[in-house]
Order: structure tokens, then C-alpha cells, then sequence
């Protein structure tokens, strides 16, 4: 049975940026990763989509709070055709974790030239998973300004994975890169850009005075930190895990978390039941 009011955080700060966020609607954000927090996680990331309730939701809070933004590794346009995001007023799509930026009122991606390196790696990596003997099944996600490895179908994935850190992240460190882990997957990217400088750059921008960020993943870890940077400064926040049904969240992520939910669907109802709390008129999923 879906429940009905807002659950409370386990901790003090979570509660406090809770009450802040409902007391002063007008100067939160509200920022999301989108894989694993408003879409399920798939074994192929091109066959990713929004949790049907995402959009509804999101629209429904941007017309409650100051800003809704969502920050993912995923290019931005990505993000907004899997997510259903085109029609959602106000929104900001924080994209390849804040390279590119895509916002509702333009419809537009505006992002610098992409890091040299990425190009380089691009050409040498299929010879180097073949000299690292990368298992059947890994396979790599071209995202234009980061390269991801995956290795969730092969039979072994966890040990596929662990066969490649160590030559991924010297080739990565030939070429001016770094390697960002996640869920069965090491993504090579620019240096310097993550999702936590991306969220704080958002906060600043708009003289956020609460923040609400939810994520699964190792890569939240850096909006996490952003979060409670922003908390030593005085700007209250809500840290929010999202754990898909049957799959633990990452713990890590989980242990500094201020409310944990099952997944995309949690993360819905969560938004559904603070949008009603809000008086959006929205009712709690089901």
C-alpha cells in the first residue's frame, strides 16, 4: 500500500533541510541523477527510460519550487528524450556531469569543445580491453565527451570489471582523463568534472537557500559532498538514496543518506507526496 505522508529523515541535518525546503518552497532546489533515481537501471543504457511518474512529477514540483535541475553522466539531449523531459516547464538538464547544459525555455545544448583526450582514447581502447583480455560481454558506451565501460553482461561481471581497472586508468592517465566507477561500469571522462561541481555551480547560480539531491551511485557521491558543503555554509539539505526494488543501494551512498527509497519508483512517490505536501494537488503514486 502506498504511504500517504512525507516519511522523516533519519537524521537532524535531513530533517532540517526538510523543514526548510516545505517552509520556504520558493528557494529550493531540487536536483536528480537520472539513472538509477528517475529511470530503472537496464542492461542497456540506450534502452533506459524515465519511471512513467517521472515527468509528471517533476513538472508538478517545478511549479512548486525555485528550481528543478537534473545532473547525469548521460549527454543532456539524452537525458531529455529518455526522460520525456522536453515538455517539462522550467527544467535544467545538467548533462556529460554539467559539460553540457540543456535548459526547458530554450530547448537548446549549449557546451564547450570537447577535451582532446577523449578522442585519443576512443581510437586505442578496443586494443587495449583485447590486450587485457576484457571478458565477452564488456562493451563500451561512446557518450561523445566520455567513453564507459560495461561489463554488465558478461557471465562474470563484478570480476570482469576488476580485470580492467587497473589498464583503463593507465590508459586514462595517458591521455589526460580520469576513470569515474559505477554500477559495473568505469567511465573515462575529463578531470575536474563531476557531478558535485556541477550541483554547487547550479546552487550558486541561483542563491539556493535548501537543496533536495537524490541519487544511486557511486558518481552521487561528489553531489553528496556538495550538499554537505553546502550545509557548512548554511544552506540546509535532504540527501536522498534510491535503491532499486531487489538490488541493495550502494552503501556507501547509503550510509550518508538522509532517506533511502526503493528505486525509481520510490524516488516518484517521494516527489508526489512533497509536491501534494506543497499544494500541488498531485496524489501519491500507486
Amino acid at each position: 500500500m502506498a504511504i500517504t505522508e512525507l516519511p522523516e529523515p533519519v537524521t537532524a541535518a535531513g530533517r532540517e533541510g526538510l523543514a526548510a525546503l516545505l517552509a520556504d518552497p520558493g528557494g529550493a532546489v531540487a536536483a536528480f541523477d537520472f539513472d538509477g533515481t528517475l529511470a530503472p537501471i537496464v542492461p542497456d543504457p540506450a534502452a533506459a527510460r524515465a519511471h512513467p511518474g517521472a515527468a509528471p512529477a517533476l513538472a508538478a514540483l517545478a511549479a512548486a519550487v525555485g528550481s528543478v535541475v537534473v545532473v547525469t553522466g548521460r549527454p543532456a539531449a539524452l537525458a531529455v528524450e529518455y526522460g520525456g523531459f522536453a515538455q517539462v516547464p522550467g527544467l535544467v538538464v545538467l548533462g556529460q556531469y554539467g559539460v553540457e547544459r540543456w535548459d526547458a525555455d530554450s530547448g537548446e545544448v549549449r557546451a564547450p569543445g570537447p577535451h582532446p583526450g577523449v578522442a585519443a582514447v576512443r581510437a586505442l581502447l578496443p586494443g587495449r580491453l583485447a590486450d587485457a583480455g576484457a571478458r565477452p560481454g564488456t562493451w563500451v558506451e561512446d557518450k561523445g565527451r566520455a567513453l564507459a565501460v560495461h561489463t554488465r553482461r558478461a557471465d562474470t561481471p563484478e570480476a570482469a570489471l576488476e580485470l580492467l581497472r587497473q589498464p583503463l586508468a593507465a590508459l586514462a592517465a595517458e591521455h589526460g582523463l580520469m576513470v569515474e566507477p559505477g554500477r559495473l561500469v568505469l567511465e573515462l571522462r575529463p578531470p575536474g568534472v563531476d557531478k558535485g561541481a556541477a550541483l554547487g555551480a547550479f546552487l550558486r547560480e541561483r542563491a539556493a537557500r535548501s537543496v533536495l539531491y537524490a541519487g544511486d551511485d557511486l558518481g552521487d557521491l561528489a553531489a553528496f559532498a556538495a550538499v554537505e558543503k553546502g550545509r557548512s555554509e548554511g544552506v540546509p539539505g535532504l540527501l536522498v538514496c534510491s535503491g532499486a526494488v531487489g538490488d541493495a543501494p550502494v552503501r556507501e551512498l547509503a550510509d550518508r543518506a538522509d532517506l533511502v527509497v526503493p528505486g525509481p519508483a520510490g524516488v516518484v512517490e517521494l516527489l508526489e507526496l512533497l509536491v501534494r505536501r506543497l499544494g500541488g494537488g498531485l496524489s501519491p503514486a500507486r
